[in-house]
């Protein structure tokens, strides 16, 4: 896998003063603007410069782009350098998607500034607008899927996809509400929800083999730090099979993915992004996108945007000079070599989004076994032993007990809390978490479970003690659906071993209680009484309440000159098997090879001491259930917990 290195471009330096001049011609006499080496007309979203949303910060720590959008207007340009604006009448217009006969664009668009986005579909040359979606919230990055083939339907029909929060919750870093993908038919009838991730979801792209491309910020345990990342995902039309396509390699974030002719999935990354997400130009292939990740620029002077794909295997890309007050122009690039060439600049605009307006094959056709009928999803394992190189040497047959699953219940959304997860609540988001319920693993390290359908879960492989060997990331089942892998984390490109596992000659295990018996662990409902009641003969201090006594409090000092056992030190949320306090409470180091804390054969004094009133087998488990699920203070009122106690990376190996 080849990287290309301090790439300059100089050529594109060299056209920097041309660039500006055809530019200011253009916006001023757009009959004089011209494209090079583009023979179709092209589409593009010219968004107005100079606004202040170019001098915002980015959301969520430089993880999420800002709101643009405002002021947008999309703009025909013909290769004789006509220019014609498609979206007037609109206050505002920004994605958009051009048909696979390229006779209409759908797009995202306000008629007046207060109005919500919505999604539109016009005639290519700007005719005949016409509303798709309605009160839905703010529909964004609209795009067309292919046709769609159910089991119950009497004839396959198309539809299409966009980005919203109409669900109405908050992401887990708390910046803002969380987005979703969706689809509906053209004419606005049957919207579905297709992902239930619990932070953001955006920019679908449909590849060829009729899969949506989207990126997905990932909040839990990814050794990224509290932030998480920003992947690529794939995920069916109808919302099942949701599966990492591109994770770790390169940046933290990676978003706007393309697919070109040649196979080549381009998008932007950053290790943090600008206010409009912004980055460098990366790729991998389609048959090997886990594996085959490529740099394709590496420019200090220039960061990129929204590529899109050409009929030769090139894309069209938007570029600015990465220093402060820079405009986008248009440019098409050989993903190959990452050589450019100049189409168009209007200094008075960012020109970004750019697409041809030429037909293009339509991608494969979708068939679907989702029914809304179902009230529940199957998920199944073949062989939770199956994981990630670097730990399946250390994890050996006998390891894993049984399963935890875990739901995920978002904040709804209110403006009045947005930024509030900001300090030390950010270590952890803002989701809280509840148990479905823990069931055996098969000796041959499978599991098949059922669960309630287009429910956010997290799956943790428990040891003997209930401590958590590994989990993943939000998941889910769609109804009806079943769900299944080889491992836990496996390498995606392994074949499973050809044989029929115990966990699937019986019916899935059943987790699906009613919400309101499924079960949170928090500190003041279900911690406390055992701290008061167990430790804190040893740990009081005099005029101090029990918590505060424990060092769960703001006061870093005090809690440090008092070692108390709820200390920053003593546990780790999310990963009961490395905090100190599970060490104590069962004697030994529980740490496993794989830990940076791993010490074996490590013996510790245990807590409560001999002669005192022991945990009893329950209430040990409460304590680990309490660290793995976040170390909570209270359900009610998560954002206000002043614990300071650390979040580990290490616990979460990925996400399936």
């Amino acid at each position: 896998m080849s990287t290309v290195r301090n790439r300059r471009w100089p050529t594109l330096a060299a056209v920097a003063a041309v660039v500006l001049c055809v530019g200011r011609t253009g916006v001023a006499d757009p009959g004089n603007a011209a494209t090079r080496s583009i023979s179709s007309p092209i589409v593009f979203v010219q968004l107005p410069a100079g606004q202040d949303i170019e001098r915002q910060p980015p959301h969520a720590g430089g993880m999420l782009r800002a709101d643009y959008g405002d002021g947008g207007r999309i703009v025909r340009l013909e290769p004789d350098g006509q220019l014609q604006v498609l979206t007037e009448g609109f206050d505002s217009a920004c994605e958009f998607d051009v048909s696979f006969d390229a006779k209409r664009i759908l797009f995202t668009g306000k008629r007046g500034p207060d109005d919500l986005w919505n999604v539109w579909e016009m005639n290519a040359d700007g005719s005949e607008p016409r509303q798709i979606t309605r009160d839905f919230g703010n529909c964004r990055s609209p795009a067309y899927q292919a046709t769609l083939y159910t089991i119950v339907s009497t004839e396959p029909w198309l539809q299409i996809m966009f980005v919203s929060d109409a669900a109405g919750t908050m992401n887990e870093y708390g910046s803002g509400p969380a987005t979703s993908l969706y689809s509906c038919k053209l004419d606005g009838t049957a919207t579905r929800r297709l992902t239930m991730n619990l932070s953001d979801d955006m920019d679908p792209f449909l590849m060829p083999d009729g899969r949506v491309l989207l990126a997905s910020w990932q909040r839990m345990g990814l050794g990224r730090g509290p932030l998480g990342r920003v992947a690529l995902f794939g995920v069916n039309t109808d919302g099942a099979d949701y599966a990492l396509f591109c994770g770790d390699q390169g940046e933290r974030v990676k978003h706007m993915p393309t697919v070109t002719t040649d196979g080549l999935v381009v998008f932007v990354e950053a290790p943090s992004v600008p206010w409009d997400g912004a980055g460098q130009l990366a790729s991998v292939t389609l048959r090997r996108n886990l594996y085959s990740h490529r740099r394709i620029t590496d420019s200090a002077d220039r960061v990129f945007h929204s590529p899109s794909p050409l009929s030769d295997g090139d894309v069209l890309v938007s570029s600015r000079f990465a220093a402060a007050g820079s405009t986008h122009g248009i440019f098409r690039l050989d993903p190959q070599t990452g050589r450019p060439g100049f189409v168009f600049d209007g200094p008075e605009h960012h020109d970004i989004y750019a697409k041809v307006l030429a037909p293009r094959p339509q991608p494969d056709g979708r068939s679907s076994v989702v029914n809304e009928e179902y009230a529940t999803g199957k998920l199944y394992c073949l062989d939770a032993y199956l994981t990630e190189p670097g730990k399946l040497r250390h994890m050996k047959r006998g390891m894993i007990k049984s399963l935890r699953v875990i739901e995920g219940v978002p904040e709804p959304f209110a403006p009045e809390r947005v930024g509030l997860s900001s300090g030390r609540a950010v270590s952890r988001g803002i989701v809280k978490k509840r148990l479905l319920g823990v069931v055996p693993v098969e000796d041959d390290g499978s599991f098949h479970i059922e669960v309630p359908a287009d429910t956010p879960i997290q799956l943790q492989t428990l040891d003997a003690d209930g401590l958590a060997l590994g989990s993943c990331g939000w998941i889910w089942a769609k109804h009806r659906e079943p769900r299944g892998c080889i491992g836990c984390h496996e390498d995606p490109e392994l074949t499973p071993e050809n044989r029929f596992v115990d966990a699937m000659g019986r019916p899935g295990m059943k987790l699906t209680l009613p919400p309101e018996k499924r079960r949170f662990v928090d500190f003041r409902r279900d911690v406390e009484p055992i701290i008061t009641k167990k430790c804190a003969s040893c740990h009081v201090v005099p005029g101090l309440g029990a918590r505060d006594a424990l060092g769960e409090t703001e006061s870093d000092d005090r809690a440090g000159s008092r070692g108390g056992v709820l200390s920053a030190n003593a546990i780790r949320r999310g990963e009961a098997r490395t905090s100190p306090l599970i060490w104590r409470i069962l004697g030994r180091n529980t740490s496993r090879p794989w830990d940076d804390t791993h010490h074996p054969g490590e013996r510790l004094p245990k807590c409560p001491p001999p002669g005192a009133e022991q945990l009893t087998g329950d209430e040990k488990l409460t304590l680990i259930e309490w660290i793995d699920l976040g170390a909570p203070w209270d359900r009610s009122s998560d954002l206000s917990d002043p614990s300071e106690a650390p979040t580990s990376d290490s616990n979460s190996d990925g996400e399936k």
